[in-house]
């Protein structure tokens, strides 16, 4: 046998770097539209075109975003097929600042937080009087997620047929928070004044008829609702948040129930700086005050306050006595 003899062609060549050199620099896309994030599905967001419900896309992350996390509520620029036809898809190629956050945590001892809803003006804590039970304690700690994201609380009883809401309101009158019921029976409209023009999110156990609101709020919704189990607790049955439009303008941002709401992130100065009133006071506190009073915290300038602050001390104190319970 002879040996075979090789030629160039038998060479793998390697080729050299381009002449043209990597950049960082990326796209302005300056013919970017600005929309804003509706629901948010494995990899996928569903994006409206200037807030109009009409001209919705569905979209995903530009890979200069890398890992940037988007939620529903987010004002987004986006790119691409914006025509909103199946199996179109546009790109997210920037997130706008957020106004407003609503944050939780798995528990208090987690550290990592979620954002659950950007940009809402108002949370509205829905909560029934009973059928599970109200929880006073999960009012507390989302009022003072509220409070630390910025957003206005409003606070929503349902199932008013079956217990009375004075005595649960009542817990929360120092904090001067708007009070409004919902029952199966109850006209809308004063829920619906509080709607109008604005970006509500609504939080609440399971099982508490939050989708049931939603349902009257916005019927086309279409929500699933679900009973309470024999132990007290409802079943889950929104799974994802989703932002609906409503008839008078704004937005309402149904998110899944919940079983636990977790502030690792809150600090109590974030608490106290929510109110105007305290706020001032607090500058004269000493290093690492908690703001709780004699005995933890013997030196709080808070407690240099009287008349009507005072009053509003006590409601501020009570909130972070729920920070620290966990």
């Amino acid at each position: 046998m002879s040996r075979r003899e090789y030629d160039e062609s038998d060479v793998r060549v390697r080729p050299g770097r381009g002449t043209r050199p990597r950049t960082k620099t990326r796209p302005e896309h300056a013919d970017a539209r600005a929309a804003m994030v509706v629901t948010v599905d494995r990899g996928r967001w569903g994006c409206v075109i200037d807030g109009d419900p009409a001209q919705r896309v569905t979209a995903m992350r530009a890979r200069e975003l890398g890992r940037t996390p988007i939620v529903v509520g987010d004002d987004v620029d986006v790119v691409g097929d914006l025509s909103g036809l199946p199996d179109t898809l546009a790109r997210i190629v920037r997130r706008g600042e957020r106004r407003t956050v609503l944050r939780r945590t798995a528990d208090d001892t987690d550290p990592a937080e979620r954002v659950v809803v950007a940009n809402a003006d108002q949370l509205m804590i829905v909560v029934a009087l009973a059928d599970p039970p109200p929880r006073a304690g999960l009012v507390e700690r989302t009022l003072i997620a509220a409070y630390a994201g910025g957003l206005v609380p409003i606070l929503c009883l349902t199932k008013t047929d079956l217990a009375t809401p004075q005595q649960f309101a009542e817990q929360f009158a120092a904090l001067e928070l708007t009070i409004v019921t919902a029952g199966r029976d109850d006209p809308l409209d004063t829920v619906e004044a509080l709607l109008a023009g604005k970006v509500t999110a609504l939080l609440g156990h399971s099982g508490v008829g939050k989708s049931t609101l939603v349902n009257r709020l916005v019927p086309e919704a279409d929500r699933a609702t679900g009973e309470v189990t024999d132990i007290g607790k409802g079943r889950h049955t929104s799974t994802q948040s989703i932002a609906l439009p409503l008839k008078s303008g704004g937005w309402v941002i149904d998110t899944p129930g919940i079983r636990s709401f977790g502030l690792a992130h809150i600090e109590p100065d974030d608490v106290v700086l929510a109110f105007s009133d305290l706020a001032e006071a607090i500058e004269d506190c000493p290093r690492g005050c908690g703001h709780m009073g004699p005995p933890a915290d013997p030196e709080c300038a808070l407690d240099t306050l009287d008349g009507p602050a005072a009053g509003r001390v006590a409601a501020a104190r009570r909130l972070l006595a729920a920070l620290r319970e966990g």
